[in-house]
């Protein structure tokens, strides 16, 4: 890291941890059935002790290889607009809309999903041929036997609307949060950009859940596919670099996980609890 990137870094944290911001409150709430898939909308979600129900229950994966594939290599899948709900999986696959009640194998499979093996079943029916034609390739539907298992960190993420802002002005561009793909998006109001930085080991109380704030989320290309598409070219991953680089990371946002489940709907205030 340069000294200006440095300094630049400790600017940021010594702004941030004098920050007080008022009433924070939830501005946007996501998920997606299918891992890699489009980011939808939610206006209220249930978070179990295991993280936010209906998230990340399929992936589309490599059997002949063992692993789930990854967004970032398959950018296409970001595409696909998957929605599951009362057991009927509808997912929207290169235009063609695929619904049905999934039905999988009783033998579990154990695949890679970034170095760590996850438990898996097969999904039967007409799902895995599509996105075998979109992909080009040979692939399968699977779904997860417990949740949180194509996670790549803690199963809630958290971004803030002055992160964003402050991205919007380095960029010149405004910035579509669900690049982030943020299971909830924080308004912070005035306070200043990445003040979440400082949340680390803190709880939080959100709507009606209480969650732990854990580390910083390490960003990839990702952040540079076009939310609804999947097209690549954005150029915010080398913009984020410039005053965001960490020992050889890009941060932005911060994982936490679920002390007490609850439900948080959007307009749910936030509140930082005090340091133990």
């Amino acid at each position: 890291m340069n000294d200006a990137v440095l300094n630049r870094a400790v600017l940021n944290r010594a702004v941030v941890n004098d920050a007080k911001p008022s009433v924070m409150r939830v501005r946007e709430i996501g998920v997606s059935a299918l891992k890699g898939g489009r980011h939808r909308p939610r206006t209220r979600i249930a978070l179990s002790a295991l993280g936010p129900v209906g998230d990340r229950v399929f992936a589309v994966v490599d059997l002949a290889d063992g692993r789930v594939l990854k967004t970032v290599e398959h950018p296409s899948l970001v595409g696909c607009d998957a929605r599951w709900q009362c057991g009927v999986l509808s997912i929207s696959i290169d235009g063609q809309q695929i619904s049905g009640t999934p039905t999988t194998d009783a033998t579990p499979l154990t695949l890679d999903y970034w170095g760590r093996p996850v438990s898996m079943r097969n999904v039967r029916g007409p799902w895995s041929p599509a996105f075998s034609r979109l992909l080009g390739r040979p692939v399968a539907l699977a779904r997860v036997d417990f949740p949180g298992e194509v996670v790549y960190g803690d199963t809630v993420t958290l971004a803030t609307t002055s992160s964003l802002e402050r991205l919007a002005r380095e960029s010149g561009t405004p910035v579509d949060p669900r690049r982030f793909r943020s299971t909830f998006t924080i308004d912070t109001g005035e306070a200043d950009a990445h003040l979440e930085d400082c949340w680390a080991g803190r709880e939080l109380e959100v709507g009606g859940a209480r969650l732990l704030v854990g580390a910083g989320i390490p960003r990839c290309a990702v952040i540079d596919l076009d939310p609804h598409t999947g097209a690549r070219g954005a150029g915010l991953l080398k913009i984020l670099a410039d005053y965001r680089l960490d020992s050889g990371e890009i941060m932005f946002g911060v994982y936490a996980r679920v002390v007490r489940p609850g439900l948080v709907g959007r307009g749910d205030p936030v509140r930082l609890l005090p340091a133990p």
